[in-house]
């Protein structure tokens, strides 16, 4: 048990948990202003359309009420799922369009961050291996032929 104990708090510990945590409250907040978005906006459009009746209120009476016998109504209310269902896809579709936008830009920022790096690199060896002029070429082939003299071999 002590073990499962440790276990937990370097989960929790963890630097993911609390991204995750942040990620579950924005992503709450966000739902909201989504519903409100599909509430308060689109499904009206969709009912002026449709004739001025609310989405959320389409539904398919099985029986209806007896106020008499004190029944309530049993309906099938597929306009709420409809509600819902577009509630879905806009959530999704907004998701998907901001991973799509994070992702190339995250792509190039990497690509930005490794061109830097070769360049710097590139510059770092440049510095480090001064070039060789003609003149330090010559001077090599003197002192070359110098000592192939010295040692008395010819060529």
């Amino acid at each position: 048990m002590r073990k499962f104990i440790e276990e937990f708090k370097a989960f929790i510990a963890k630097g993911n948990v609390i991204d995750m945590a942040v990620a579950v409250i924005i992503g709450s907040a966000f739902g909201k202003i989504v519903s409100s978005l599909v509430d308060d906006v689109i499904m009206p459009l969709i009912s002026l359309i449709v004739g001025n009746k609310s989405v959320a209120d389409w539904k398919w009476v099985i029986t209806p009420a007896d106020e008499a016998a004190g029944t309530a109504e049993t309906a099938l209310r597929y306009g709420i799922f409809i509600q819902n269902v577009i509630d879905f896809l806009i959530v999704a579709l907004v998701i998907f369009i901001v991973l799509k936008v994070f992702l190339a830009g995250k792509s190039k920022l990497e690509r930005l961050i490794h061109a830097k790096e070769d360049e710097a690199a590139e510059t770092a060896e440049n510095e480090a291996a001064p070039e060789e002029t003609e003149l330090d070429i010559l001077r090599e082939i003197r002192d070359a032929l110098t000592k192939n003299d010295a040692s008395g071999t010819k060529q």
